[in-house]
């Protein structure tokens, strides 16, 4: 990276947003690619002096707030915003500052739970720590959930894919209450002093914006699963899930496994994993 990352993003995206899209005029004889620095300021509410020095990489310490308002202004998606708030961190040394270390997130699989794992196969399963990271899964997790985009991220994650892919919604048809959950379970975790869910909430209240910090309002409530899930598969088309969360003996981990919740989704799964016809079983709900 170069000294001045979040300065080039910033012009990168204003040089790609159009005039129009912002409800400006496009006028002729436009030298300039995309927005002028004084038309950005203008929608953002800054000065153009600030935007220079932001984007010549003369102010390193923007606040939230300004940034939440240049990517709105620049009509970011939820991964530029992600990404705009981590170059952010890094302009301005926030990177390397890492909360309470005896608070980290279980990340090692312990070969007992590997183990537990391989026996699922080829059952969709996955290992998940307490802030939603995937640690481990099974084959049939990987068929089901990696052609929707969730294994995606470094690390995967099921609450970053919910709330900052936008990918997520296509692939929830219920996406507001799969949205619903995730927030409990993190605002219940936050709620306990981790440090490491606080992060993870600042992350997503710049990246999602009011569809998740509107969640996040209020006091923490018991997350509620519902009995069955429905996932819009590209291949195997939509599917419906019936889940069974296990709690390890640590407190740190879960196994999350995917059961087919009616006939047509247990002979979808069949195909998705290799299995045969009829031998993943259709749980009631």
């Amino acid at each position: 990276m170069s000294d001045n990352d979040l300065g080039a993003f910033l012009r990168a995206r204003r040089e790609a947003v159009k005039p129009a899209d912002v409800g400006l005029p496009d006028g002729p004889r436009r030298r300039t690619p995309g927005l002028r620095r004084s038309e950005l300021a203008t929608v953002a509410g800054v000065s153009v002096e600030y935007l220079t020095r932001l984007e010549q990489g003369r102010d390193r310490n923007p606040s939230m707030q300004v940034l939440a308002t240049l990517a709105d202004a620049l009509r970011m998606s939820p991964e530029e915003r992600t990404h705009l708030r981590f170059l952010s961190k890094i302009t301005s040394g926030a990177i390397g500052l890492c909360p309470m270390a005896g608070q980290t997130p279980a990340r090692t699989v312990r070969p007992t739970v590997r183990a537990l794992l391989d026996r699922l196969e080829p059952a969709p399963a996955v290992l998940l720590n307490r802030v939603g990271e995937v640690l481990a899964r099974t084959s049939g997790f990987e068929r089901l959930f990696g052609p929707v985009g969730l294994l995606d991220g470094d690390p995967p994650s099921t609450t970053r894919f919910v709330f900052a892919d936008e990918r997520a919604k296509a692939a929830y048809p219920d996406w507001d209450r799969v949205a619903d959950e995730h927030a409990a379970a993190l605002k219940l975790e936050s709620s306990t002093g981790d440090p490491y869910a606080a992060e993870l909430i600042a992350d997503l209240t710049f990246a999602a914006g009011a569809p998740f910090a509107e969640r996040m309002a209020g006091p923490p409530t018991p997350p509620l699963m519902a009995s069955v899930q429905r996932l819009a598969h590209p291949a195997a088309g939509e599917l419906r899930l019936a889940r069974e969360l296990l709690d390890l003996s640590d407190g740190e981990q879960r196994i999350l496994v995917y059961l087919p919740a009616d006939a047509a989704t247990s002979a979808a799964l069949d195909r998705l994993t290799g299995r045969h016809p009829g031998a993943l079983r259709v749980v009631t709900a």
